[in-house]
C-alpha cells in the first residue's frame, strides 16, 4: 500500500570470538546438540576405547559419559561455564583439562590421546597442547560470530545488543527510521531488511511481535555471550532469512559474586553534532524559484545530552552443588537532550529517557541427570520531554527557542518475560529439553490534549503569505497521531527437542510453537481528527490521475493543502507451529554431515479472530552442511551448507491490511494561513472523484472480508542460501593465527506484498464475468506472491465466492528479484594472555527490485505492505542496488594487555555508502496514473528514469575507536577504571537523505537531499566498576 508518509509513531521514534577449542584430536569427534539459538555448549573428543570422561562445572552440573568403541565421547546440552573434563580409567581419574570454557551454540574439542595427554598442560581460561597451533572448531559448518563477557569487558563498544552485532562480518546499522521495542537502532544481516531477523534469551524468542522490529535484551552486565549467527543454521531453527540475534544471560556458580558498575558519559565529552544545509548544485531548486540552496536545514550543534547507568549484581549458591542464583539491575538515564527539528518542523524537544533493566536466573541441578532453569528479564524504555516553537531566520544558521508549545507524547515501550526450562540426560544417548515462557509487551504512549490539527510540511506553504523571513507555520499541535494507551502484544513460546545418538549419528528431533497477540494496535490523528499537508506542484497539472480517485490542477501558482485522515487501530493474532529433525552424522574420521529438515506452519487472524492468512500446508526447509577436516588435525576445515529459511508476516499485517483502515485526502487551495495554528483559511475544494476524501488504495475504514485480503494461493516468504569457506591455522612472526575465507550467496525465492492496481483487477474480473466492483473487495489491494499467478476470492453476493485469476504478466510488473552475493576474507590471533586481534573484509554486493518486508528510503513501516508491487508505475526501474547494499567492509577489533593492570583495546569500522534514492512524478509526463503521487523511480521535473543506486551514494564511513582499563594490583584486581573515546576522530558523515525530488507535479522539492541522519559524533565514556 501507499506509505503513509507523515506518521510518526512511538514504535517509531565483531569480532567473530571463534570457539576454538585448543587441543587436537586424533581425528574429527561427533558433537552433540549445541544448536543455533541455543543456550548451551558441548563438549567432545577422543579418548581410549572403553574409558569414561567426568565433565564437572564451577555451578554443580557434572557428567559422566563412555567412550565408544571407536574412541569418541561427546556431552551435549551442557550449561555455559568453566568446566573441568577428566580422563577415568577403571573408575580413577589418570588425566584432567582445568577450566575449559564453552560458546553457546559450538562444541568444545577436548581429546585424551595417549601421547598427547602427558604433554598436556592447563593456561588461562583454556586448555593447550604445548606443541599445538590453535585448533578450529571442526563440529561447526554454520556462520557465527560470539562475544563473551571478557570481550566486552575489553573492546570499546556501545553498551547495545546490536551494537554488539555490528562487530560481526555483514551486519551493519539500519536505516534510522526504525527502531526496536525500546528505541534501539537495528540492524541489518547479510542485505536483509531489518524486519527479518530473530532474537532470543536463554531460548526464548523474544524478537517484536507487531512489526519484526528487533526484540528485548539483556542487560549489558549480564551478558555472558552474545552470538549473531550469520547464516547456515540447522532446522532446529527459523523464522529469519536475515540473522540472529542469540543472548545468553550469566548464571550462579558455587561462589558468591557481588559487583557493580557507574558508567557516566558527559555531555561536554561530546562533539558538536554536523548541522544540516539544503543542498546546492544546478539540479537543486533554485534560490529564485523559491528553493534554499546552502542555507541551514537543521541547526544540530546543541543536539546533545548526557547520559549514566548504574549496574549492580550478585550471584551464588543457594544450595551448594544444587540451587543457584544470579541476579543483575541495569539503570541508565538520558538526561538533558536537546532535539532541535529540521525547517519542515519547526520545534525543538528537550527531553530525557529512563531504561531500567531486570534479569534474574535460577538454576537447580535436581541431580546429575535433571537440570531446571527459571529466568526473568525485564526491559523497558521510558521517553518525555517538553516541546517548544523553534524560529529559524535564514541567514543565520542558528534559530531561537520560541513559545511553549505544551508536553512531547510520552511513550513506554518494552517487555517483561519469563521462561522456565528443563533439560534431562536420560542416558548417555538420550537427552531432553522442554522450554515455555511467556512475554508481555508494551506499547504505551499518551500525548498531550490539544484541539488543533497538526501542520505537516509547512515548508511547502505559499511564502506570500508567510511572515517576513518565515520559513512556515506550524501551530501549536506537536502530535501528529494519538496512539490506544493500552497497546500491548503477548508471546508464548513452546520448543521441545530430543536428542539421540547412534552409531555415528546423532539424531535431534522437536517442535517450535509460537502463539503471538497484538491488542489495541494502532493510531488515529491528533486534534479534531485530521492534519493538514501543504503541497506545491505545477499550476496545471493533476494532482492525481487515478481513475476514480482523481484530483484536478491546483491552478493559481500551484499551492495547495491536503485534508488528510489517516486511522487504524486493531488487535491481531498469529499462530506459528513448527517441526523438525536433523542428522550430525560421521560419515567418516574426517567428515561431518548435517542433514535436516523443518516444517512451517504460518496463520495469521484478523480482529475478529477469522483466519485471512493461512499457511499451514507442507512448507519444507531443508537444511544441509559439511565439514571436511582435511588432514585430521583439526588445522584446516573446509566447510559448506545450504538451506531454506521461511519467514513468517508478524501481527502488523493485520492491522493495516485486514482491519479496516482509513487514508483518504481532501484537496483544497486556500489564500491565507492561521498565524498561530497554521491552518489553512479562505479554503476552496479542487474538484475530484470522489468526497468527501479520495484514497488511493480505498482504504475508507470499512474492515474487509478475511477471504478477500490475500490470494487463495498464497505462499510464505522464503530465501535459500548457500555457504562456502574454510578456516587454516597459520604460524606466523612466532604467533598462531587463523586464517579464512567464505563465500555467501542468498536469493529471495518468494516474498508476500500487496498489489493494489484497481483498473487490472477490474478488466480481468470483466473478462471472466465476474463483477468488477466485487472484485476490488474493499481496498482494490490483495497480499500475494510478486511473480507468481494470483487466485482471488470475489464474492458473489450469495454467501459464496468466485475465482478471479490473474496471470503476473497482467500487472506490468517485473518478477521477484533480490541477490546478496559476498565474499568474507580475515585473519585472526586468538588471545595468548597478551593480545587478540581479528581483520574482516566483506565485499558484497545487494541488488534486486525489492528491499523485502520494509522501504528503508522512505522509512516505510508497513510490513508486507509496502509501496514495492503496488502497480506497475512505483516498479518501474525499481531494479538496482537495494538500501542495505554495502559494497565494502573492512572491520578491525583487538586488545593489547600492556601490564597486569594495563589493557587497551581498539574498534575500527570502514564502510563504503549506501544507494542513494531519487523518487518524483511519473515519467516524462509529470503525471500521477496511480494516485501515489511523488513515489516513482523517476528524478525531477524531467522525468529522469532513476533506479536505485544510480544517483549516488552516501559517504564512505570511518569510525575508530579506543578504550583504556587500569585494574590496580592493589585492590586485588577487582576495582576497575576504564575510558572510552567512540568515533576518536570525529568523523561524521550522512547516512540517510530525504529521497523525494518533487513537491508536486514538475515543481522540484527544496527538501530533496537534505540530510535525514548522521554517523554519531565523538562522545567520551568513563567507567568504574568493583567485583567481589
Amino acid at each position: 500500500m501507499s506509505i503513509h508518509r507523515f506518521v510518526s509513531t512511538a514504535r517509531n521514534q565483531s569480532l567473530r570470538h571463534t570457539a576454538l577449542a585448543l587441543a587436537i584430536a586424533a581425528g574429527v569427534t561427533l558433537a552433540g546438540p549445541a544448536a543455533a539459538q541455543s543456550s548451551t555448549g558441548a563438549i567432545f573428543g577422543t579418548a581410549p576405547a572403553g574409558d569414561s570422561v567426568l565433565i564437572q562445572n564451577d555451578g554443580g552440573v557434572s557428567r559422566e559419559v563412555s567412550v565408544d568403541a571407536n574412541g569418541r565421547y561427546t556431552a551435549g546440552s551442557l550449561p555455559l561455564g568453566s568446566y573441568t573434563v577428566s580422563l577415568k580409567k577403571d573408575g580413577a581419574v589418570v588425566d584432567s583439562r582445568s577450566k575449559v570454557s564453552l560458546t553457546v551454540g559450538a562444541g568444545t574439542q577436548v581429546s585424551f590421546a595417549a601421547t598427547a595427554a602427558a604433554e598436556a598442560k592447563s593456561l588461562g581460561a583454556v586448555t593447550v597442547m604445548a606443541n599445538a597451533l590453535p585448533a578450529i572448531d571442526v563440529s561447526q559448518m554454520d556462520t557465527r560470530t560470539v562475544i563473551t563477557a571478557d570481550d566486552l569487558s575489553r573492546l570499546p563498544v556501545a553498551r547495545s545488543a546490536e551494537a554488539i552485532a555490528i562487530l560481526a562480518p555483514g551486519v551493519n546499522t539500519g536505516s534510522s527510521y526504525f527502531t526496536g521495542p525500546t528505541g534501539q537502532t537495528l540492524v541489518s544481516f547479510g542485505g536483509s531488511s531489518i524486519a527479518e531477523n530473530a532474537y532470543y534469551i536463554n531460548g526464548f524468542n523474544t524478537t517484536d511481535v507487531l512489526h519484526n522490529f528487533g526484540g528485548i535484551t539483556l542487560p549489558y552486565g549480564a551478558i555472558d555471550q552474545q552470538q549473531m549467527l550469520t547464516g547456515g543454521y540447522g532446522a532446529a531453527y527459523g523464522r529469519s532469512d536475515g540473522g540472529v540475534i542469540n543472548q545468553v544471560g550469566k548464571r550462579g556458580t558455587n561462589d558468591w559474586h557481588f559487583g557493580a558498575q557507574v558508567v557516566w558519559q558527559p555531555k561536554f565529552g561530546e562533539s558538536d553534532p554536523d548541522n544540516g544545509f539544503y543542498p546546492t548544485g544546478p539540479q537543486f531548486l533554485s534560490n529564485s524559484a523559491g528553493g534554499r540552496q546552502g542555507q541551514i536545514y537543521q541547526f544540530r550543534n546543541d543536539n546533545k545530552s548526557w547520559e549514566r547507568a548504574e549496574d549492580f549484581y550478585f550471584g551464588g549458591p543457594l544450595i551448594k552443588d544444587t540451587l543457584y542464583i544470579f541476579g543483575a539491575v541495569e539503570d541508565n538515564h538520558i538526561n538533558d537532550g536537546v532535539n532541535v527539528a529540521s525547517r519542515s518542523t519547526l520545534t525543538q524537544t528537550n527531553y530525557s529517557y529512563d531504561r531500567p533493566k531486570y534479569y534474574g536466573k535460577i538454576d537447580w541441578n535436581i541431580n546429575d541427570s535433571n537440570i531446571l532453569e527459571f529466568t526473568g528479564v525485564s526491559n523497558k524504555s521510558m521517553y518525555s520531554g517538553n516541546t517548544y516553537k523553534y524560529t529559524y531566520a535564514p541567514p543565520a544558521t542558528q534559530g531561537t527557542q520560541g513559545a511553549f508549545l505544551g508536553p512531547a507524547t510520552y511513550t513506554k515501550g518494552g517487555a517483561d518475560l519469563w521462561t522456565t526450562k528443563y533439560t534431562g540426560y536420560i542416558t548417555d544417548d538420550l537427552t531432553v529439553e522442554a522450554l515455555y515462557g511467556k512475554m508481555n509487551q508494551i506499547n504505551y504512549s499518551r500525548a498531550a490534549g490539544g484541539s488543533e490539527a497538526y501542520v505537516v510540511s509547512a515548508a511547502n506553504q505559499d511564502p506570500t503569505m508567510l511572515p517576513a523571513g518565515s520559513s512556515g507555520i506550524t501551530g501549536p499541535q506537536i502530535n501528529e497521531t494519538v496512539d490506544d494507551p493500552n497497546a500491548r502484544d503477548k508471546t508464548s513460546n513452546l520448543r521441545l527437542d530430543v536428542n539421540y545418538k547412534i552409531g555415528t549419528h546423532s539424531i535431534t528431533a522437536g517442535i517450535d510453537n509460537l502463539d503471538l497477540n497484538s491488542m489495541d494496535i494502532g493510531t488515529t490523528p491528533s486534534g479534531p481528527g485530521y492534519y493538514w499537508v501543504y503541497y506545491h506542484g505545477a499550476p496545471t497539472a493533476p494532482i492525481s490521475s487515478l481513475p476514480g480517485e482523481s484530483v484536478g490542477a491546483p491552478g493559481g501558482n500551484g499551492y495547495y493543502v491536503a485534508k488528510t485522515i489517516y486511522s487504524n487501530a486493531a488487535s491481531a493474532r498469529v499462530k506459528q507451529r513448527a517441526q523438525f529433525i536433523e542428522d550430525a552424522w560421521q560419515v567418516t574420521d574426517r567428515v561431518l554431515l548435517n542433514l535436516g529438515i523443518r516444517n512451517d506452519q504460518f496463520t495469521n487472524y484478523n480482529p475478529d479472530g477469522i483466519p485471512y492468512l493461512r499457511l499451514t500446508k507442507p512448507q519444507w526447509a531443508p537444511r544441509i552442511g559439511a565439514s571436511w577436516d582435511v588432514y585430521g588435525d583439526s588445522s584446516l576445515k573446509v566447510y559448506g551448507n545450504a538451506g531454506r529459511y521461511y519467514l513468517a508476516e508478524p501481527a502488523n499485517v493485520a492491522i493495516r491490511g485486514a482491519a479496516g483502515s482509513t487514508y483518504t485526502s481532501q484537496y483544497f487551495t486556500y489564500t491565507g494561513i492561521d498565524a498561530s495554528t497554521g491552518a489553512p483559511t479562505g479554503l476552496t475544494q479542487i474538484p475530484q472523484d470522489r468526497y468527501p476524501g479520495v484514497s488511493a488504495n480505498n482504504e475508507f475504514g470499512v474492515p474487509p472480508d478475511p477471504k478477500t485480503v490475500t490470494s487463495a494461493n498464497a505462499k510464505a516468504e522464503y530465501q535459500d542460501e548457500y555457504i562456502a569457506g574454510f578456516d587454516k591455522t597459520l604460524d606466523m612472526f612466532d604467533q598462531h593465527w587463523v586464517w579464512g575465507a567464505k563465500g555467501t550467496y542468498r536469493v529471495l525465492r518468494n516474498d508476500l506484498d500487496d498489489v493494489c492496481d484497481d483498473n487490472t483487477i477490474m478488466n480481468y474480473a470483466a473478462a471472466q464475468g465476474l463483477d468488477p466492483v466485487a472484485a476490488l473487495g474493499s481496498t482494490g489491494c490483495y497480499i500475494m506472491n510478486p511473480g507468481r499467478t494470483a487466485n482471488i476470492n470475489v464474492s458473489n453476493g450469495a454467501g459464496g465466492y468466485s475465482t478471479l485469476t490473474i496471470p503476473w504478466s497482467a500487472w506490468g510488473m517485473p518478477t521477484l528479484l533480490r541477490k546478496y552475493v559476498a565474499a568474507n576474507f580475515y585473519l585472526e590471533h586468538p588471545f595468548d594472555g597478551k593480545w587478540y586481534g581479528r581483520i574482516d573484509y566483506v565485499w558484497s554486493h545487494n541488488f534486486g527490485n525489492t528491499e523485502g518486508s520494509v522501504r528503508s528510503d522512505i522509512g516505510q513501516t508497513d510490513v508486507s505492505q509496502t509501496e514495492d508491487w503496488d502497480n506497475a508505475g512505483v516498479m518501474t526501474y525499481a531494479n538496482g542496488d537495494l538500501a542495505n547494499d554495502r559494497r565494502h567492509q573492512l572491520k578491525m577489533v583487538g586488545y593489547y594487555q600492556i601490564t597486569s593492570e594495563w589493557l587497551v583495546g581498539g574498534n575500527a569500522q570502514i564502510l563504503s555508502g549506501t544507494p542513494k534514492m531519487c523518487l518524483g512524478y511519473f515519467g516524462s509526463t509529470q503525471d500521477d496514473p496511480f494516485g501515489y503521487a511523488a513515489a516513482y523511480h523517476f528524478c525531477g521535473p524531467s522525468g529522469t528514469p532513476a533506479a536505485p543506486g544510480s544517483t549516488g551514494r552516501t559517504p564512505w564511513q570511518e569510525i575508530f575507536s579506543l578504550n583504556a582499563e587500569y585494574r590496580p594490583n592493589w585492590a586485588g584486581k577487582k576495582l576497575a577504571f576504564d575510558v572510552m573515546v567512540y568515533n576518536i576522530f570525529d568523523k561524521q558523515v550522512i547516512t540517510q537523505y530525504y529521497q523525494t525530488s518533487e513537491s508536486g507535479p514538475s515543481t522540484l522539492s527544496s527538501r530533496w537531499q537534505t540530510p535525514i541522519s548522521w554517523t554519531t559524533p565523538r562522545y567520551v565514556r568513563f567507567s568504574v566498576s568493583y567485583d567481589f
